[in-house]
């Protein structure tokens, strides 16, 4: 994959890179879909969307009742579109979203299928130093806009009766995340509060205790979150007054490290805003149990 000539070049730092083409993995099944969202399966021409479809607000059971082919976004038009968020091209953007809409394409596959994988291409080059910095501002400050307004357009599920408290990292890139995994949640039926990142401890631990929502939502977080997310949980545990409260944890750090999520103590955990809302309507009972976390505690050695 080689970036577009209209755009400048110096924007992407010793071009891709060895191991940054992507392939098939970004083509993921996801199985036992909520009912907002429904279950996604290989079809003979792509990706369908199997579920009870709008209109019905809790999980589906037997046979689904509607089946719609899922836009399947095509590797090359990911491509398309960082090409124009880290130019910084507005207008061009735009017109891709646009071009999507005007066939009809819910708002909600923008976001699953364009959004969350080229958030993804953008942060994991930087991280990598194969993008600059004013490339990462451009496409993550377009992209936010992007959310917002397609976000608009969602058709929301009927409530679910489950509330999220959810917050995330410290910067611009870790409440995109959180935004995205928190509007997915909305539409998808959940009463949600976003309070982004930044906010102490000792906050968040109080607004749990007053709010006593049913899942606490730590998504995006960055690694020198992991201190204080770890005591967060901790300290709930160990208080007991909000037994009930199911805490996800998911994106960002927990992407980079495998099993952290679980080893921390979270009772569930997601990869992406897809799999967060699949999760949190399927297994709303899942708890950590007494053995899960191992972090801060001596580990044996094998």
């Amino acid at each position: 994959m080689q970036p577009d000539s209209d755009n400048p070049p110096s924007l992407l730092i010793g071009a891709w890179g060895a191991g940054m083409a992507w392939g098939p993995e970004r083509m993921r099944v996801v199985r036992g879909a909520s009912a907002a969202l429904g279950s996604i399966a290989d079809g003979p021409e792509g990706r369908i969307r199997q579920g009870p479809g709008r209109g019905r607000g809790k999980q589906a059971s037997g046979p689904p009742t509607e089946v719609r082919w899922m836009v399947l976004i095509r590797e090359t038009e990911i491509e398309r579109f960082f090409e124009t968020l880290i130019a910084g091209d507005r207008v061009a953007s735009r017109d891709i979203v646009n071009e999507y809409l005007a066939k009809e394409v819910p708002p909600e596959d923008l976001l699953i299928e364009l959004y969350w994988p080229t958030y993804e291409m953008v942060q994991k080059l930087h991280r990598s130093d194969k993008l600059t910095n004013l490339a990462h501002h451009y496409a993550t400050r377009l992209l936010r806009v992007l959310v917002d307004q397609t976000a608009a357009k969602f058709r929301f599920e009927p409530s679910v009766n489950r509330r999220v408290l959810a917050f995330c990292g410290p910067t611009d890139p870790d409440e995109l995340a959180g935004q995205m995994a928190v509007d997915l949640l909305e539409l998808s039926g959940f009463d949600v509060k976003f309070a982004g990142g930044g906010i102490p401890r000792d906050e968040i631990l109080s607004q749990v205790h007053e709010e006593r929502p049913d899942v606490l939502l730590l998504f995006g977080s960055a690694p020198g979150d992991l201190p204080e997310i770890r005591t967060l949980i901790d300290t709930i545990r160990e208080i007991g007054a909000c037994h009930a409260t199911q805490i996800a944890v998911g994106g960002g750090v927990f992407n980079r490290a495998e099993g952290l999520a679980e080893e921390i103590g979270a009772d569930v955990w997601a990869a992406d805003p897809l799999e967060l809302a699949h999760v949190l309507i399927e297994e709303p009972s899942r708890r950590a149990t007494e053995d899960q976390r191992t972090v801060g505690r001596k580990r044996k050695v094998a």
